[in-house]
C-alpha cells in the first residue's frame, strides 16, 4: 500500500473510532512504527488529524485527554531522561511544587533519599511517591479530585496555591509552542497550572517533545512564564533556539 493511500485508511480509522495509536497502525499495515509516525505527521500537517500521545485524534478534538495510566507508559525513556535532569533543579533544603503529570511523577520518584525539601503537591500520584520519604516534608493540596488525572482541581486547591510561595515549581503540560503557549485540555486543571506558575520563584517545565506543538482547549500561560524547559533530544535545535529566542532557557535531555 502506498502512503496516501495509508493515510488515507488511518483518518478514517480516526474518524471513526475517534483515536488512533501507532503501535495498533504499524501492527495492523505491517510497517514500523517510525512509518506510520510520518503518515500521523502528514495528515497533521494538512490539518486533518491532531497528533496526541502515542497517536493522534481527529482535528477538531482538543477535548481529548489521555488517563494518567496511559500517560505513564508512553515515551517512557525520555520521560526518564528528562526526570533525571530535572533532578539538578532542586533546590537545597527549599520549598517546591509538583504538579500533576507522568513526568513530574517520575521526577518525584527519583528524589535521592539524603534530599531535604518541602514539598506541596495537588496529585494523589506524587503524594503516594514521596509519603514515606524520610527527608520531604509534604504537603497534600485539596480539592475536586479528576478521575482522569488523580489531582485536585477547583476553589480549595486555587485558594492553597495563592497562599504560597515556593523556590522552585514543576510543571507539566499537554501542549507547548511559542505561539500558543502551554495548554491542556480540561479548563479546573488549567486555573491550578496557573496558579502554580504564580506561587513560584522559578518555574521549569518538563515536557517530551512530542508536546511541542500541541494545541489543547484550556490556555494557561506563555512558554515566556516558564524559567527552564527541560525536554528530550527530539525537539529540534532549531526549535528550541526559537525557545530560547523568546526567552527560555531550553535543556534537551
Amino acid at each position: 500500500m502506498y502512503a496516501p493511500e495509508r493515510q488515507q485508511e488511518i483518518l478514517r480509522l480516526a474518524r471513526d473510532g475517534g483515536r488512533v495509536d501507532v503501535l495498533s497502525l504499524a501492527e495492523e499495515f505491517q510497517v514500523t512504527a517510525e512509518t506510520i509516525r510520518r503518515d500521523l505527521k502528514a495528515l497533521d500537517r494538512a490539518g486533518l488529524v491532531r497528533r496526541v500521545h502515542g497517536g493522534a485524534i481527529p482535528a477538531g478534538r482538543l477535548d481529548f485527554e489521555p488517563d494518567l495510566a496511559e500517560r505513564e507508559s508512553t515515551a517512557a525513556d525520555e520521560k526518564d531522561r528528562i526526570a533525571h535532569t530535572a533532578l539538578a533543579e532542586l533546590p537545597a533544603d527549599g520549598s517546591v511544587i509538583l504538579d500533576a503529570g507522568s513526568t513530574v511523577g517520575r521526577l518525584a520518584a527519583s528524589f535521592p533519599l539524603e534530599c531535604s525539601l518541602t514539598v506541596v503537591t495537588h496529585a494523589l500520584s506524587v503524594a503516594a511517591r514521596l509519603a514515606d520519604h524520610p527527608g520531604i516534608d509534604l504537603h497534600l493540596v485539596g480539592g475536586r479530585v479528576r478521575h482522569r488525572t488523580r489531582a485536585a482541581v477547583d476553589a480549595w486547591a486555587l485558594r492553597a496555591y495563592g497562599e504560597i510561595n515556593a523556590d522552585v515549581a514543576f510543571l507539566g503540560t499537554n501542549g507547548f509552542s511559542v505561539d500558543g503557549g502551554l495548554t491542556t485540555p480540561d479548563l479546573a486543571e488549567g486555573s491550578v497550572k496557573r496558579t502554580i506558575v504564580s506561587a513560584a520563584r522559578r518555574v521549569v517545565l518538563l515536557a517530551d517533545s512530542a508536546k511541542h506543538g500541541q494545541s489543547h482547549f484550556a490556555r494557561f500561560g506563555d512558554l515566556a512564564d516558564v524559567d527552564l524547559l527541560i525536554t528530550d533530544s527530539g525537539l529540534s535545535p532549531k526549535d528550541a533556539a526559537a525557545i530560547e529566542a523568546a526567552g527560555t532557557e531550553v535543556v534537551r535531555a
